[in-house]
């Protein structure tokens, strides 16, 4: 070799050397945290000097809040840019598993089938019709697609078909605040009408007329408090104002009755309801008050034939079934149908024109009662797994003996049944395709109990691969949720197949709060007894554990937005215990969030969590509050998640959880704050990057427990 090409190699070594060098030193920056200024703010309550470190990254407009958010996500990439391989398989995985062009199952409305189809690269759904008993060709009502064009999110909210079935109204957000507009489609042509409705949640309903709407608007705190008359034709500022609800622990929601007779306004608080009705044949009539509001006092109401039917928790915690005359409907003429079971907690009613559909809960179970309404005869619809979770489908119409639900479990795909009161004879319309081979026979589902220690059994609902050895070893995912009375019901996922096949096993801590065992279950887990949902979640990881499910260096707990403010809450408690938590959209921030009148949602959510005016559920609420505990010790590893234009969580809240974990933790475990510019509480609207997002997050919690790909 000559020395001409030893010096060309000499030099190429010198300049890899160089280009390696910048390289290490430009990841070395970029994975160094972004550390967020400390500007104490104080103030005083009940005697008590607060002060908050982080207050200023509420400053939406400021640029420097800006400045942190993005720096965060920057980091965030780069720390998880070693896994962007993964991300794709998990995401290329997923993708697989669904059947990109598809078509729902229809639900008839008269002398239409209504449905939506999505095809393959499209982000979402259109929506069609076509008519009954004829070859008539497809008729597309709604292109959400085209409406998405040149946004980076869109969501439908409201979706009503009006009475005739010639014009759609329809309303869209495109930001992710959930503000939404409502625009009006006249079916028969095509053309979108002039009628705009600002300043809309999710609540509008049609009169019978096919001309007039009523719908709500929100205040600056985000909650529905107007209703509005709304002639077609018209300019929205000179719609009439029906109803104002000033109590701002209240909000408004708009339903009809199947029958289609009444149009029902319901105003709201956490514990109290009031409904007023209007005969849908005379929009222009005054409301019409059920029965008037009382503190701790709800009802719900539907109608058939002469009575209004009322599912209520009056003289009965989980609730009775009553019935009152439609002309004379208040609390003294109301009479019992189904009576209060202490044991079985009464969801919802559906009505029919022959037959009433009761959705119950037992056992932390749903179940569907079937009434005849004629003769009063009763029966149940019966499933056969162990762990499952059903719902109401479409059900439209009111003259038929015919219910639809769907049915799903943690190892069955969700399905559409068809039921026939009548015949009690079951047909599956439809179950959700799942590529790549599945095979649910596969798989184990199964329920088992934690025992506190007051002695209440926390059911836990798991799903894994079998095969597996129960070694104390498995890596394992824990999800918990445990408020508003909601229940976390086991159902199918396509997407966590991805975690089931590389060993996981996944599962639902059903803990108080949530509405599972009844309303005593919700009763047990909020306000004042708030903290029994935290040691609920932990009794039950503690259980995994010692029964050889897991191992601390394997748990991964995830939960969001009110499930975040358990994880965020047990993570503080007993950091040890977890090797991971994933928090999405957490709410976090509670004693601050509280106390300030003018977050959205706030004045709502005292009777959910307190009302810091009063010292002792202030007291309470400080000694679990995430973000007001966070201390000087050792945390697991965190991914964290928030969306700027987020209503219910606001984006600060994780983001000033972070600042403040990153100053006070003692470990070198990641923390990373992730936080989507132009979306809100749900993340992503599209359907491809719903689940780029679930790719990221299983790719951090593969990472984390050690599984390599």
């Amino acid at each position: 070799m000559n020395k001409k090409c030893l010096s060309y190699s000499f030099l190429l070594k010198i300049l890899i050397g160089i280009l390696i060098g910048l390289i290490f030193s430009c990841e070395k920056e970029e994975l160094n945290p972004p550390v967020a200024e400390i500007i104490p703010r104080t103030d005083t309550l009940h005697g008590e000097i607060r002060v908050d470190d982080y207050y200023w990254l509420r400053e939406r407009d400021n640029p420097e809040v800006l400045n942190y958010l993005e720096a965060e996500n920057q980091y965030t990439e780069a720390m998880m840019r070693h896994t962007r391989g993964l991300q794709k398989k998990l995401f290329k995985e997923m993708k697989k598993r669904i059947k990109e062009t598809d078509v729902s199952v229809p639900y008839k409305i008269r002398d239409y089938r209504y449905y939506h189809r999505n095809e393959e690269g499209l982000q979402y759904p259109i929506y069609c019709r076509k008519k009954m008993n004829t070859d008539s060709s497809e008729e597309t009502i709604l292109d959400q697609n085209k409406l998405a064009e040149g946004h980076f999110y869109c969501k439908i909210g409201i979706f009503k078909i009006s009475p005739n079935q010639k014009i759609l109204a329809y309303s869209v957000d495109y930001d992710g605040s959930e503000i939404f507009t409502v625009r009006f489609k006249n079916m028969e042509h095509g053309k979108i009408l002039e009628d705009s409705l600002q300043n809309n949640y999710y609540s509008l309903e049609w009169a019978n007329d096919n001309k007039t709407v009523f719908y709500t608007t929100l205040d600056e705190a985000m909650r529905p408090h107007r209703m509005y008359r709304h002639k077609l034709g018209t300019d929205q500022k000179d719609d009439e104002l029906v109803y104002y609800e000033e109590d701002e622990a209240f909000h408004l929601d708009l339903s009809k009755t199947k029958n289609q007779k009444y149009i029902l306004l319901q105003s709201a608080s956490e514990t109290t309801t009031e409904v007023h009705y209007i005969q849908s044949n005379s929009p222009d009539e005054e409301l019409t008050v059920i029965q008037p509001r009382q503190k701790n006092f709800e009802y719900y109401v539907e109608n058939w034939g002469t009575d209004f039917y009322i599912l209520t928790n009056y003289l009965a915690k989980n609730f009775q079934i009553v019935k009152a005359p439609v002309k004379n409907p208040g609390l003294k003429n109301w009479e019992t149908v189904i009576a209060h079971d202490p044991k079985v907690l009464l969801n919802d009613i559906s009505m029919f024109q022959f037959y009433m559909v009761i959705w119950e809960r037992k056992n932390g179970l749903d179940q569907i009662r079937i009434r005849n309404m004629n003769d009063g005869s009763e029966h149940y619809v019966n499933f056969a797994e162990e762990v499952y979770s059903c719902w109401l489908g479409e059900n439209p119409e009111f003259d038929t003996n015919s219910v639809r639900f769907k049915y799903s479990s943690l190892i069955t795909p969700s399905s559409t049944f068809d039921y026939n009161m009548t015949t009690r004879e079951r047909k599956l319309l439809k179950q959700q395709e799942v590529g790549g081979g599945y095979d649910p026979s596969e798989y184990r589902s199964e329920r088992i109990f934690a025992t506190t220690d007051d002695g209440t059994e926390i059911p836990i609902s798991l799903v894994y691969k079998k095969g597996i050895k129960l070694d104390g070893q498995n890596p394992f995912l824990l999800y918990g949720y445990g408020a508003y009375g909601l229940t976390s019901d086991p159902d199918f996922s396509r997407e966590r197949l991805c975690l089931l096949d590389r060993g996981f096993i996944y599962a639902i801590a059903h803990v108080r709060g949530g509405g599972e065992m009844g309303r005593q279950w919700y009763d047990e887990g909020k306000m004042l007894k708030k903290k029994n949902t935290f040691t609920d979640f932990i009794r039950c990881a503690e259980h995994l554990i010692a029964v050889g499910y897991t191992t601390p260096e394997k748990l991964v707990i995830q939960g969001g937005s009110a499930g975040g403010l358990l994880i965020g809450a047990v993570t503080n408690m007993r950091p040890e215990l977890f090797k991971a938590v994933v928090a999405q959209v957490p709410f976090v921030d509670v004693l601050n969030t509280m106390s300030d009148a003018t977050v959205p949602l706030t004045v709502i959510e005292y009777e959910e969590w307190g009302n810091p005016n009063d010292v002792e559920q202030h007291q309470y609420m400080k000694s679990y509050s995430p973000y007001d505990n966070v201390r000087e010790k050792s945390y697991p590893n965190m991914l964290i998640t928030a969306g700027l234009n987020d209503a219910r969580v606001q984006y600060w809240e994780p983001a000033k959880w972070t600042a403040k974990l990153r100053a006070l933790k003692t470990d070198s475990n990641k923390l990373l704050l992730r936080t989507e510019i132009g979306k809100g509480h749900f993340g992503a609207s599209g359907r491809y990057d719903t689940l780029k997002e679930k790719a990221f997050d299983y790719a951090f919690i593969l990472e984390v427990v050690g599984i390599k790909e």
